[in-house]
């Protein structure tokens, strides 16, 4: 029993060891607002600091239509600056296409985004990145509203699926876990923070990150009683990774 729990560690370790254990820091910002009753604009500014500073920069415009009170389908367009592994950056333009489902019951909120995202417009990228290149995305989301509180516990959970040929494609090549609170705070003020674990799969050597995220936006429109129970609960427009 001994020499199977010190296997049993030493495996352990060793792929613990194998892995690239990084920490980063996630800072957004935005703003939004109504066009019409259906219509809604909003615009995104996001900076991702590692060991190397800041690695990772990217502006965002967006324009989402609400379909049904439970889905809404959005259109992002992003500009992203990144610096890879060796310290050159390398700037890409990528188009989202998003269907947000949510859902409240009682004091629960459900959500589910699906993307697809499209890089185009590449310069100094060598490899597949799912952050940056073509993938179809799925986030499951929960919230819940405490009573009589400004604290509204959110869990996500993302798979990235690569949908291209080659070595690399038709396969997960990753994952990434969300676990957090928004603050539902008074006026056109949003603010929520937590914790990101994203982790590669199907690779040799697999990246792992540990992020603190807090995001940060206003919304210039005026919303009713009925908006203002919505927020937080099914998908967040707070966290646009």
């Amino acid at each position: 029993m001994r020499s199977l729990f010190f296997l049993f560690i030493m495996s352990y370790s060793i792929g613990l060891f194998a892995q690239q254990q990084d920490g980063k820091i996630w800072l957004q910002t935005g703003i939004k607002g109504p066009l019409n009753k259906q219509w809604e604009w909003g615009a995104d500014l996001t900076n991702r600091f590692g060991e190397d500073g800041l690695e990772t920069f990217f502006s965002q415009v967006s324009i989402k239509y609400k379909l049904t009170k439970w889905l809404r389908p959005s259109v992002d367009y992003r500009t992203i600056l990144d610096k890879d592994k060796y310290l050159n950056h390398t700037l890409s333009n990528r188009l989202n296409i998003n269907a947000d489902l949510k859902k409240t019951v009682n004091r629960w909120g459900f959500g589910l985004r699906l993307r697809y995202q499209y890089s185009f417009s590449s310069v100094g990228r060598s490899s597949y990145d799912a952050e940056f290149d073509q993938a179809i995305r799925l986030k499951p989301q929960v919230s819940y509203n405490i009573k009589k509180s400004i604290w509204r516990p959110i869990y996500t959970f993302e798979l990235f699926y690569n949908p291209a040929y080659g070595a690399d494609g038709h396969q997960l090549t990753k994952y990434r876990m969300f676990a957090g609170s928004q603050l539902d705070l008074k006026g056109p003020h949003d603010l929520a923070f937590g914790y990101i674990l994203d982790q590669e799969l199907n690779t040799a050597q697999p990246d792992t990150k540990h992020i603190f995220s807090v995001s940060y936006s206003i919304d210039l429109g005026t919303p009713k009683k009925s908006d203002k129970k919505e927020k937080g609960s099914g998908n967040s427009d707070l966290f646009n990774e």
